[in-house]
C-alpha cells in the first residue's frame, strides 16, 4: 500500500518507521527543510513514561489565575480574540476534576509504558546515536507542599505498578552528585529508575538514515494545504509543490493540525502552547546532572545529552506567537543556574522556543477518522517524545489492519 506521511517530526519519522517495517512504500510531506525543526527541535529530551499525565489537573485553574501576575511562571495565558483558544479553555478546565484526571492519566501511562517498550525495540534493531542514557530521572520537590503532592503522585504510580522511590535530599545528592553544589532549597525528592533521555532530534536523523534502506521518501520543503477527498475518502493532498496520492494517508502534523483538518470538518481541539528551553556546552561535566532533574517549583526539567545541558519549561497559551520573551528565558536560566552553578557558561546559550500540540484532556488522538483512509497520529502535547513510537506502531498496525498490542480507549478520535 502507498502511505503518504503529513509531517517529519519524531511522530511522522516514526510513523514512516512502522509504516516501513509492515511493508508499506511510505512518502513522508514536510514544510521545512529536515526533519525534527518544529516541535521535536528542542523539547527537554525526556522519554518519561512514569511523568506521563494530564495538565488537565484539580486545582489548575486557581494555579494558572495566580500565575497570571507573575513575571516568570510556568503556565501564563495570553487571551486572545481567538475562539479556539477560548473553546480550548473551556474544555481545559471542564476536565480539571479528580475523576477525569484519573482517567487521562490512565490512557497516558497506558500510552508511554507501551511507547518506551517500542523505543527500546528500536533500539535493539539499529545502532543508534543520540545521546541516550536509561539511567532514571530525579524530580526534586523544594516545598513541603510539593513533597505531599510527590506523595500523591507516588501512590498512583504504584497504583499503576510504576517502579519509584521517594528520597530525602541526601539520596537525591547521591543519584545527582552535581546537586551538592546546588543553590536551591531540596527538601525531597521522587526518583524514577526506568525513564530516560536521548535527543529527539538526533533521533529523528538517525531514523531518517536507517530509513534510506526501505522504500520511504522524505519530500521536504513541501506543504500540505489541502485535500481532495470523494466518496468518504482522500484522493490525493494539495502541496505548494503539486499533488500527491496515496492509498492511505497519515496525519502527523503536531500543533499544526487543526486548521488543515477543519477543510475536512474533522475538529481536532489541539491547541498551540508555547515552551522553551536554553542549550549550552558543559564547562564542568561534574557540575552537571548525570541524567535528568526535573524542577517541580520551577517545572524545569534539565538534562544532559552528551555533552550539552539541556533545560526546558515554561507554557504560554498565545497562538502561534514565536516571540522570545526574554521574562520566560530569564526564569528557565535562572532556575537551572541555581541548581547547577558553573555547568555552563550561562551568558553564552542557545536558546528556542517551540509549540506543543496540546489536547484539552491530554491524551492522543489516533487512528481511524470519518474517512475509511485517513488516520490520525497527532495531540501528543508535552509527551510527543515520550509516546511516539507507541503511537506511530498503533497507528500503522490500525492501518494495516492488525489489532493494536495495547488497549487503545480513550485514546481515538470521536466524531
Amino acid at each position: 500500500m502507498k502511505v503518504v506521511v503529513l509531517g517529519a517530526g519524531v511522530i511522522g519519522v516514526t510513523s514512516a518507521w512502522y509504516l516501513a517495517r509492515a511493508g508499506h512504500q511510505v512518502t513522508v510531506l514536510e514544510r521545512r527543510s529536515d526533519v525534527a525543526l518544529e516541535t521535536s527541535f528542542g523539547n527537554a529530551g525526556g522519554v518519561c513514561p512514569s511523568f506521563a499525565g494530564p495538565w488537565a489537573a484539580p486545582g489548575m485553574p486557581t494555579k494558572a489565575l495566580k500565575w497570571m501576575f507573575q513575571s516568570a511562571p510556568p503556565l501564563k495565558i495570553f487571551p486572545k480574540f481567538d475562539h479556539k483558544q477560548w473553546l480550548w479553555l473551556g474544555s481545559f478546565i471542564k476536565n480539571c476534576n479528580t475523576k477525569n484526571f484519573q482517567e487521562n492519566k490512565v490512557y497516558m501511562q497506558r500510552i508511554a509504558h507501551y511507547s518506551k517498550s517500542c523505543l527500546q525495540e528500536i533500539r535493539s534493531i539499529l545502532n543508534l546515536k543520540y545521546d541516550a542514557k536509561s539511567a532514571g530521572v530525579l524530580q526534586i520537590f523544594q516545598t513541603e507542599s510539593e513533597v505531599v503532592s510527590g506523595a500523591l503522585s507516588a501512590q498512583i504510580l504504584s497504583e499503576l505498578g510504576v517502579e519509584h522511590s521517594i528520597v530525602d535530599r541526601a539520596r537525591a545528592e547521591s543519584i545527582e552528585p552535581a546537586l551538592a553544589h546546588s543553590q536551591t532549597r531540596i527538601v525531597g525528592g521522587l526518583f524514577l529508575p526506568g525513564d530516560e533521555i536521548g535527543d529527539c532530534q538526533l533521533f529523528c536523523k538517525e531514523i531518517l538514515e536507517a530509513l534510506k534502506n526501505y522504500d520511504v521518501d522524505f519530500q521536504f520543503n513541501t506543504e500540505v494545504t489541502d485535500f481532495s477527498r470523494s466518496g468518504g475518502r482522500i484522493d490525493h493532498v494539495i502541496t505548494t509543490e503539486g499533488h500527491r496520492s496515496g492509498d492511505a494517508f497519515v496525519v502527523a502534523l503536531g500543533p499544526f493540525v487543526s486548521n488543515l483538518l477543519n477543510k475536512l470538518d474533522i475538529n481536532i481541539p489541539v491547541y498551540p502552547v508555547k515552551g522553551y528551553s536554553i542549550t549550552g556546552e558543559l564547562i564542568d561535566p561534574e557540575r552537571g546532572p548525570i541524567s535528568s532533574v526535573m524542577d517541580e517549583h520551577s517545572k524545569v526539567m534539565i538534562t544532559r545529552l552528551g555533552n550539552r545541558l539541556r533545560a526546558a519549561g515554561v507554557a504560554e497559551l498565545a497562538g502561534f506567537d514565536r516571540t522570545l520573551r526574554k521574562s520566560s528565558i530569564l526564569g528557565i536560566t535562572r532556575a537551572t543556574e541555581r541548581l547547577f552553578p558553573n555547568a555552563v557558561n550561562y551568558k553564552n546559550l542557545s536558546v528556542w522556543c517551540g509549540f506543543r500540540p496540546m489536547t484539552p484532556d491530554g491524551p492522543p488522538k489516533l487512528g481511524k477518522t470519518k474517512y475509511s483512509n485517513l488516520f490520525l497520529n497527532v495531540g501528543h502535547g508535552s509527551n510527543g517524545w515520550t509516546q511516539a513510537c507507541g503511537s506511530s506502531k498503533i497507528v500503522a498496525d490500525i492501518l494495516s489492519r492488525k489489532k493494536p498490542d495495547i488497549d487503545i480507549s480513550g485514546l481515538t478520535y470521536t466524531h
